[in-house]
């Protein structure tokens, strides 16, 4: 009958006839219509391939502990989802719906399989989107070497770094014991989690891993050393040690009259070539290991850097604290920089390794200075939904804000985008509503795509003010 078509001819001589009498009656232009109708349903449906035979069938789409988002906001949650720029925004705002006892609907959005930003609640849906065994499941039980196996990866990520936290020698001994047999990509994750109680316990595993087939995992094993006060490397400052060559980019001098202290300054560089190699051997020492170069410890170092005689040099230094910077030094560092008031790009750098209470205190130093404002969208692992009106009101930020949304130029428009949609995931609801209102004040549309994460949290306080009772 297809083939009748094709060429142009009629085809109710050639039609099945059960099918002759649906077409039969009707003239004979209705009677090939009524029969292409009847052959395109075969085709697609009746005549369906069968599956094949390697298919498997998954188990359903875990369920999570917190409930789905009201089904009222999901419009708003796209519209934030659909303007966040890229998937450390987008982890954004699944964090703050998570941080107000909500779960995204997954057509709205699933994590990937490779996901390790997301929160916690989602591990499971993590682990079903990379599970190729569709008769499996992650146990409920403590993780252990007998049931390694039994967890997909984000699960076992979970488990892990919770026993860091709570038993952090048995966590140790099961990622020396399981590590060796993942490959490259997977072993980097587990030796990361490390950085969960690091302790002087877990030097001897840490020393071990400096003959790993991976480059990436020997330079992180030697920058949680680091952290731990250990020399990196064996060499004694000869010519082939990284830290000796460093330590000749930086001039010792001497301050004070009375009580004379060292000081340190980044020297003078001639040429291009010269700051490459300086930026190389910042990002490949370890802070230790440069500070014992001057017969100095950590902190001590930190204290005599002279910040703002160089400002590369600055942001090089910070990044080397936050990498293998003890706790002592990355705390002194931050200290230093909320006492002096200024360098909150550096002290961004830093947010990584800062308890809560210093990463809070690094964005109200932001806020109090407009010309620091683009800072914000740097900051890694902040809490959600904390910042208070009083906050944002206090110093030159709102009054920027309110600037660059009524003003001209495109650039600072952009800018100011991007710092409410910052502010929105910090925001308390009652100051994601209120600066909704500055701003729309100012001349911004209420629509404004760049309002999104700011809406959905003001929104998202009706809601959870009703789990909460």
């Amino acid at each position: 009958m297809r083939d009748c078509w094709i060429t142009g001819g009629a085809t109710f001589d050639l039609a099945p006839t059960a099918w002759k009498t649906i077409a039969g009656g009707a003239s004979p232009d209705e009677q090939e219509r009524r029969l292409l109708a009847i052959a395109a349903q075969a085709l697609d449906v009746a005549l369906r391939p069968a599956a094949p035979k390697t298919l498997r069938r998954r188990p359903p789409l875990p369920r999570l502990a917190l409930p789905m988002l009201p089904e009222r906001l999901r419009p708003l949650l796209r519209a934030a989802l659909k303007h966040a720029a890229d998937a450390r925004r987008k982890t954004r705002v699944v964090t703050l719906v998570a941080s107000r006892g909500f779960v995204l609907h997954p057509m709205d959005w699933m994590p990937i399989a490779s996901d390790q930003n997301s929160p916690d609640v989602y591990a499971p849906w993590i682990d079903w989107q990379a599970s190729v065994d569709g008769e499996r499941h992650a146990p409920q039980e403590k993780l252990t070497a007998e049931n390694w196996d039994e967890f997909y990866p984000a699960a076992r990520r979970i488990a892990l770094a919770d026993m860091r936290r709570s038993e952090p020698a048995s966590a140790r001994m099961l990622v020396e014991a399981k590590a060796s047999g993942e490959p490259a990509e997977v072993r980097l994750a587990l030796v990361e989690l490390m950085r969960f109680g690091l302790n002087p316990e877990d030097a001897p595993f840490l020393k071990s891993l400096s003959a790993d087939r991976s480059g990436k995992v020997r330079e992180l094993a030697g920058r949680l050393l680091a952290r731990l006060g250990e020399h990196g490397r064996s060499n004694d400052g000869g010519p082939g040690d990284p830290a000796a060559e460093l330590a000749a980019f930086i001039s010792e001098g001497k301050s004070g009259f009375i009580r004379r202290r060292s000081i340190y300054t980044p020297a003078k560089l001639k040429s291009p070539a010269q700051e490459k190699r300086r930026a190389e051997l910042f990002e490949t020492c370890n802070l230790v290991d440069l500070a014992a170069r001057f017969s100095a410890t950590e902190p001590e170092f930190i204290g005599a850097w002279q910040f703002g005689a160089d400002n590369n040099a600055d942001i090089l230094i910070a990044r080397m604290v936050a990498a293998s910077g003890s706790d002592v030094a990355v705390t002194h560092m931050a200290d230093a920089l909320v006492a002096d008031g200024g360098k909150p790009a550096l002290f961004v750098l830093l947010t990584p390794r800062l308890d809560s209470r210093r990463k809070r205190a690094l964005v109200r130093l932001i806020l109090k200075e407009a010309n620091y404002l683009n800072a914000i969208n740097l900051a890694e692992g902040i809490d959600a939904g904390w910042l208070e009106w009083d906050d944002l009101s206090n110093g030159s930020a709102l009054a920027a804000l309110r600037s660059a949304v009524a003003g001209n130029d495109d650039a600072m428009r952009r800018g100011a985008d991007d710092i409410l949609e910052t502010i929105g995931f910090l925001a308390t609801a009652t100051t994601a509503a209120k600066l909704i209102d500055e701003v729309v004040a100012a001349g911004m549309p209420p629509a404004a795509p760049s309002l999104g994460v700011l809406r959905l949290n003001a929104a998202l306080a009706e809601y959870q003010s009703r789990t909460d009772t």
